[in-house]
């Protein structure tokens, strides 16, 4: 009789521990997700910058229609893109059209001193930012929940239950230099 109770306090506390890791690992999964929808949001507000963008110097620089259709090209596949991988290899494409963007208006000099694009580029700096710190949250919870799904005994679990890593938010080396912007 008392044999059987043991086995039963041991089973029960077996199945707690599965619980408790279980549930550790959506709540971390689901932090990931709250964390993407952040840079979802983020993105978004880039993307219907653009286009504001785009209008204020086409009607200074009129001529360059090709760097104009250039980033709505990117700007289009960046809000097409899915998932962390795909989503990364559009905007560092888009980061480099805008770079080009920001180029065609050095050699507008009514362009840098229009108010309304001071405007929009101190609006999408600032977005930049704010996109960097959502990208940081993201991965810091991609790093955690990774973790745990390595981890001895939250691996036996995670495997048990389908839990897959997720993939971080990167960018090229290339475009970890701070593009320098000067108005």
């Amino acid at each position: 009789m008392d044999l059987f109770i043991i086995i039963a306090a041991v089973i029960v506390l077996i199945a707690f521990a599965v619980i408790a890791v279980y549930n550790g690992l959506v709540v971390l999964r689901n932090r990931v997700k709250e964390a993407w929808s952040d840079i979802d949001v983020q993105l978004k507000r880039r993307y219907d910058l653009i286009p504001n963008l785009i209008e204020t110097v086409k009607g200074y620089a009129t001529h360059e229609s090709g760097t104009f259709e250039k980033v709505t090209e990117a700007r289009n596949m960046a809000m097409a893109a899915s998932g962390p991988e795909a989503k990364a290899q559009a905007e560092n494409v888009l980061s480099g059209t805008l770079k080009t963007l920001f180029a065609v208006a050095e050699s507008y000099p009514e362009l840098k001193a229009s108010q309304n694009f001071s405007e929009l580029q101190a609006e999408l700096s600032d977005t930049e930012n704010k996109i960097q710190a959502a990208r940081r949250f993201y991965n810091g919870n991609v790093l955690e929940f990774n973790n745990k799904i390595d981890v001895v005994p939250s691996n036996i679990i995670a495997s048990m239950f389908g839990f897959v890593k997720e993939k971080f938010f990167e960018i090229e080396e290339g475009e970890k230099a701070v593009p320098q912007v000067k108005f």
